[in-house]
């Protein structure tokens, strides 16, 4: 009955606009529906309910920060601070509400959420180049350069904080074409093939050369069944979003900063960081 009961109120929240985006309010009446004995002389709030609605409206208001960036015409783009539920601020306003007759409704509390990349951290970390690698492809191969362009840009602006792991497949996404990802050559058990994503492990072929520095831990790398034209043997790096990934721990004292770009048949990664930065010391790479 409860699981009904919230339904329909859900639903009627909705029909009436209640969780639409900018400022969400609550009525007394919509509020009023929370009694856990509604019929008694001394009304009390079902907690059940109540922290149905707390998640409903977590997702509802929820919106994401955005790390500042670089556009792909070198643009330095800047932050967006994001927002959240005050959980905190929205149980005391719900339950005055509850139980004062003069609260008429409330407005649904939020706290802004601060993304952890901001342009002048990004300012700042790029101006010491710890590693750079450039491979090569041929950019009449549309599909696979497509490709390979779009996991560039995936890990392109990418900030690794000390002690952070970076993991290619985390960052870069499942590879499909709804986002965009083209059927190109790949390499299964030794034979080539083709499949959604082709040509990515260069990408992540070219990154793992660049971070091979005294400062990163490789923490997972798989080399394919069969040699790779773009790197020389043993300098590969495979990955598959069912299967290898490529991982490194950043154990440097400041953040590292992925530059990556593809175009015209040339893939180039780079490594920045601050001035100040150094490895820690006794640390194994």
């Amino acid at each position: 009955m409860r699981i009904l009961l919230l339904l329909v109120f859900l639903l009627s929240c909705m029909a009436s606009n209640v969780f639409a985006t900018g400022n969400v309010k609550l009525d007394k009446v919509e509020i009023s529906q929370y009694g856990l004995y509604p019929f008694q002389e001394t009304p009390f709030i079902d907690e059940v309910k109540l922290q149905a609605l707390i998640s409903e409206l977590e997702k509802k208001v929820a919106i994401e920060p955005k790390n500042a960036h670089w556009s792909e015409n070198n643009e330095l783009i800047t932050e967006v601070p994001g927002r959240m539920l005050d959980k905190e601020a929205f149980q005391v306003l719900f339950r005055s509400a509850y139980y004062e007759q003069d609260m008429k409704h409330i407005t649904v509390p939020t706290m802004p959420v601060y993304p952890k990349v901001d342009q002048s951290l990004l300012k700042e970390i790029q101006t010491k180049e710890l590693g750079s690698y450039a491979t090569f492809y041929k950019k009449g191969n549309k599909e696979r350069a497509d490709n390979i362009a779009l996991a560039a840009a995936a890990i392109d602006s990418h900030v690794v904080f000390p002690g952070e792991s970076f993991s290619f497949n985390d960052v870069v996404g499942e590879r499909t074409a709804q986002r965009g990802y083209k059927r190109a050559p790949v390499i299964v058990k030794g034979e080539l093939a083709e499949d959604i994503g082709g040509g990515i492990c260069q990408v992540s072929s070219t990154l793992f050369n660049a971070v091979d520095l005294k400062g990163i831990q490789i923490l997972e790398r798989y080399a394919h069944s069969r040699s790779v034209p773009y790197v020389p043997d043993g300098r590969d790096a495979t990955v598959s979003w069912w299967g290898p990934d490529f991982v490194f721990k950043n154990r440097y004292n400041q953040p590292l900063l992925i530059r990556a770009h593809a175009n015209e048949g040339r893939m180039v990664v780079r490594i920045l960081s601050s001035d100040s930065v150094d490895h820690f010391k006794g640390e194994s790479s």
